[in-house]
């Protein structure tokens, strides 16, 4: 079983309706005891920084996401929520991992929105990938390049496609509307 996290940011129903085509049961929660039973998390999200961490304070979920060991992904603001900070609300994230988020200059071209590919990928996130593979963004901050960076993309300057620490991975793109790249990228994750 899949656990969802349930804090309200948006996109939760599409990440379940993309698990549910792979034949993958999932459950939208924010209780830990259900968290810790769960063979792997999914930590999507489209919203605030700032309210979004608000919610996971709420419900003493930051120490619990922390302490996960399984296998668990970040998407799109889950991503950038896992970060140190994000320049969005003055936001201090959750830390997992050691960069921080940025809004992308010039603020006439944000957000960045639709189809990219990756400059590099690696990792098995990344299984019958390729690097000219086009994934779907919509995003006006992102993650800079640091030492778990799995995969970046180019939009006005480089950053983050996706990260990658112990069991933590974080993607900015969005692989539940990526077509059958999302979809190999998820079942990559299910298979883990």
């Amino acid at each position: 079983m899949i656990a969802i996290i349930k804090y309200n940011a948006g996109n939760v129903s599409s990440v379940q309706n993309a698990l549910r085509s792979l034949g993958c049961d999932s459950i939208i929660t924010n209780d830990i005891s259900t968290l810790k039973k769960a063979d792997k998390i999914i930590f999507p999200g489209v919203g605030a920084a700032s309210s979004a961490m608000n919610y996971l304070r709420e419900k003493s979920l930051v120490e619990a996401i922390r302490g996960i060991t399984k296998p668990f992904l970040g998407i799109c603001l889950g991503q950038q929520l896992m970060c140190k900070y994000s320049e969005e609300g003055d936001t201090k994230c959750l830390g997992i991992f050691d960069t921080v988020v940025k809004l992308f200059p010039p603020k006439n071209k944000v957000p960045h929105i639709g189809w990219n590919n990756f400059e590099n990928i690696k990792g098995s996130l990344f299984k019958q990938v390729l690097p000219t593979d086009d994934v779907y963004f919509v995003h006006s901050y992102y993650t800079e390049i640091c030492q778990h960076t799995i995969a970046s993309c180019n939009y006005i300057n480089p950053f983050s496609a996706a990260l990658n620490k112990d069991n933590f991975f974080a993607t900015q793109f969005h692989p539940e509307k990526s077509s059958l790249v999302g979809k190999q990228i998820l079942k990559n994750f299910i298979e883990l």
